[in-house]
Parts: structure tokens; C-alpha cells; sequence
């Protein structure tokens, strides 16, 4: 990062535009996930943390981040088991009382139907790769609602891939498509309660959940080849964008894909 970017961040880190703001994380797998990237400037720009961890086999992974970043609340959350995502709003609603912004960055999809051709993925499979990655923001945005009196920032992480074919995405592209999808009908709903809705897009990533798609390396280098700015994205700035969104400097702001890829969704 360039001095002059260096210094700006630190200016805005600085005034801390979400101070006393409440923020739900939900997708955090380890410290290279885009939910931490996201959640650790959060709370750097002042807000309150609220983390969740998959299941007990993540937790030792989730657990060290959330004392980090001091976070008030650390749940279980499976959005396929009922109840475990109705079980986090009510620790919120008892110790909040209410919430500011909510960041759903969860995705799956059963892994023979993400590596083979969309034309030959099971009907089981497209539904759970629907229902996790894309129902579940709607069903956050319902559980969310009657918390945010006073408005507030729901976010969802999308991917190119949603709007142009990126080889070997295959079946997460119509559903990152719902997604996009979802969330303007969401703006759309929520807005007279000033309730803002955004996609966030990130460029290619070396996550835990992009290790699932066939040939990742070469998209990433791609990805580098391609993208005007000539360099990949990390977490951190696809976190200060999205922390962004939810600052009043995005206060006229919603229903918006917001692209962090180095330039590389312009390209033919």
C-alpha cells in the first residue's frame, strides 16, 4: 500500500465512523476469510462485534479472532439447522437490544455439483447451494429487520461470476446471480425503513471456500494478468469497502453491486 493510501486509512481508522454501531459477522472460517477481513475493520472503525462460528470443528479456528477483536458475542451458526440462526438474533436482541449492520459472507455448495457442468447438477444440490448462499440472506434480512429501528446496513459478498461466465464457477454462478437478485428486492422492501442493502464482489481471493473451485490457481493468475491495477485484492480491501457502505458517508447509497477487483470486472 502506497503512503499516502497508508496514511488515509489511518485517518479514517482514526475518526472511527462506526463508533458504537453493532455489527453481526456471520462466515468467519479462519484469519483468511472475507468475513474476518471485514469484521477486523469494523471494529478498528469502532463498532461492536457480534462473530459466528460454523460448528465445533471450526471454533478453534474462530474463537482466537473473536477475543481479538473483543467481540461481545461468539455463536453457533449452521444456516442449514434450523434454529441456529433464529438462536443468534435472540443473543442479540438480549444483549444489544438491537443492530446496526449484519454481513453475510457464506456460501456452499455440494462439491460434486460445483466442479462438474451446470447442465448435469443435481436438483438436491442446487437447492442447498440456493438455500445456504442465498436464502439465508433473506432469511438474516427478516430476522434483522425488526432490530434495526433505526436503520441500518445488511451486506452480502457476490462474485463476477454472478453476471459473466468465469469457467469452472459452474453451479455458484446462477445462485450468486439470486443472490444480486435478492438483495435489490431487499433494498427495495427495506428502504422506507432506512435499511440499505449491498452486494459486496471481491476479485479472486485464496480462501477456504475458493480452494473448492476446479483450477483456482489459474483464475488467480488470471486475475493478476488482467486487472488494470495489476495486483490481487485481500481481505482488507474488500473490508474497507464494505465498512464503507455502512458509514453515513454512504448514508444515499443502496442497492448497489460494489466491485473490489483491481479493475478486473471492466474487462471483455
Amino acid at each position: 500500500m502506497a503512503h499516502n493510501e497508508s496514511r488515509n486509512v489511518r485517518e479514517a481508522i482514526k475518526s472511527q465512523p462506526l463508533r458504537g454501531q453493532r455489527a453481526l459477522v456471520l462466515g468467519v472460517a479462519n484469519d483468511q476469510s472475507i468475513a474476518y477481513g471485514c469484521a477486523r475493520i469494523f471494529r478498528l472503525l469502532g463498532a461492536d462485534i457480534a462473530l459466528t462460528y460454523l460448528n465445533e470443528k471450526a471454533r478453534p479456528h474462530v474463537e482466537p479472532l473473536a477475543r481479538e477483536l473483543g467481540a461481545s458475542i461468539l455463536a453457533p451458526c449452521d444456516v442449514a439447522k434450523n434454529g441456529e440462526l433464529e438462536a443468534v438474533f435472540a443473543q442479540i436482541k438480549d444483549r444489544w437490544g438491537g443492530l446496526d449492520i449484519a454481513l453475510h459472507s457464506i456460501a456452499f455448495a455440494p462439491k460434486d455439483d460445483l466442479q462438474g457442468r451446470l447442465v448435469d447438477s443435481s436438483s438436491e444440490g442446487f437447492k442447498v447451494a440456493m438455500d445456504i448462499s442465498c436464502h439465508s440472506f433473506i432469511r438474516m434480512a427478516r430476522l434483522a429487520e425488526p432490530l434495526m429501528a433505526n436503520g441500518g446496513t445488511l451486506l452480502a459478498m457476490s462474485y463476477q461470476g454472478a453476471n459473466k461466465v468465469v469457467p469452472n464457477y459452474n453451479l455458484m454462478g446462477p445462485v450468486k446471480a439470486a443472490l444480486e437478485s435478492a438483495m435489490r428486492y431487499l433494498a427495495y422492501e427495506l428502504g422506507e425503513k432506512h435499511i440499505r442493502v449491498h452486494a459486496v464482489s471481491p476479485g479472486p481471493l485464496k480462501t477456504r471456500a475458493a480452494s473448492g473451485i476446479k483450477e483456482f490457481d489459474v483464475l488467480l493468475s488470471q486475475a493478476l494478468q488482467r486487472a488494470p491495477i495489476g495486483e490481487l485484492v485481500d481481505i482488507d480491501d474488500v473490508g474497507l469497502t464494505t465498512a464503507y457502505l455502512t458509514t453515513p458517508f454512504a448514508r444515499r447509497l443502496t442497492g448497489t453491486v460494489t466491485y473490489v477487483d483491481g479493475g478486473l470486472s471492466i474487462m471483455g
